[in-house]
């Protein structure tokens, strides 16, 4: 098992708002908005140096799509910003109608997805986002795993033609991945190389994982970790050619087992290489209020689960 270690924990938003400075400095078109909401977005230090390229549309946010929409026409690129609830959940007819259906270049930038929101509870917990968002035709979904990949997929899709649904989150977490990377959309990466089962994990699961598979290899078996930071579009070729390997697999995600990354990847394997997957995920519920451990631990989003999940779909591989 190939080792990752971290010196520092930090929040995926603050990738964000250090991608988003950048890009103000680099590209004049970009545009911040938010919905009453920048300091949780990290917008501070783009608004400090660029207060002519930031909208502030209060508590708003259909008319804030609206508005980002409307920028595009001119050449802008709007970073709408807000927590993923109402990213998505509340302004959906505005973002199939004004964004996707007209195929416009706003980028939707979304914190305190998932359970590790906490204490605010089931009302600002969003788990449905990812399956929202990669069922509108146009739209990419990413979901980076760490402060640096947050940072580089907030700058690369300054560049990419077209809606985006950016995802990530409130929770400090490990920084593990190269501050100098360059994200590549729609490309997964491959953590480790192992031949006995596929691991594929997204945004705060992939450290998870990674636990996990050193948990696997204290037993002998190695495992191939893969990162799914784009859920779409979705890189089938990293996902076939690992269960061509292993023949057997496990998804996890901070997010509702129908429509998130478990959904995609079962769709690949059923239309190509069936082979058995377990899925890591929540199960049909709302969340609830509590610390971000306490929920991860009680709705099973864990490296201890994902290795119980990795043995049964061992046990059920086909020899």
């Amino acid at each position: 098992m190939k080792k990752y270690t971290y010196t520092e924990k930090k929040d995926t938003r603050s990738g964000f708002g250090a991608g988003i400075l950048e890009l103000g400095r680099t590209n004049p078109n970009v545009v911040a908005l938010t919905a009453d909401l920048a300091g949780s977005l990290k917008l501070e230090g783009f608004i400090k140096e660029f207060p002519e390229r930031y909208v502030q549309c209060g508590i708003s946010e259909a008319n804030m799509i609206g508005v980002s929409a409307g920028l595009t026409i001119g050449g802008k690129i709007p970073f709408a910003t807000t927590f993923a609830n109402f990213a998505t959940g509340r302004v959906y007819d505005q973002i199939r109608q004004s964004v996707c259906y007209s195929n416009k270049n706003v980028k939707i930038c979304a914190s305190h997805a998932g359970l590790t929101l906490g204490e605010d509870g089931a009302t600002h917990q969003i788990l449905e986002d990812i399956g929202m968002m990669k069922m509108l035709p146009n739209m990419t979904v990413i979901n980076p795993c760490d402060f640096n990949q947050t940072k580089a997929a907030t700058i690369a899709i300054a560049d990419h033609e077209g809606p985006v649904y950016l995802r990530f989150g409130r929770p400090v977490v490990p920084i593990f991945t190269p501050a100098d990377q360059k994200f590549e959309i729609g490309k997964a990466i491959v953590l480790n190389e192992g031949p006995d089962v596929s691991i594929f994990a997204t945004g705060h699961l992939v450290w998870e994982a990674i636990k996990a598979g050193e948990m696997l290899a204290e037993e002998g078996i190695e495992a191939d970790i893969i990162n799914i930071h784009t859920i779409k579009p979705f890189d089938e070729e990293a996902v076939l050619a690992s269960v061509r390997k292993t023949r057997c697999a496990v998804s996890a995600e901070e997010h509702q087992l129908n429509g998130g990354l478990g959904d995609s990847v079962a769709q690949s394997l059923s239309r190509h290489y069936p082979v058995p997957l377990e899925m890591i995920g929540v199960h049909d519920s709302f969340g609830e209020s509590g610390t971000p451990d306490q929920l991860m631990q009680k709705y099973g989003l864990t490296a201890e689960k994902i290795v119980e999940a990795a043995k049964r779909a061992m046990d059920r591989r086909v020899v």
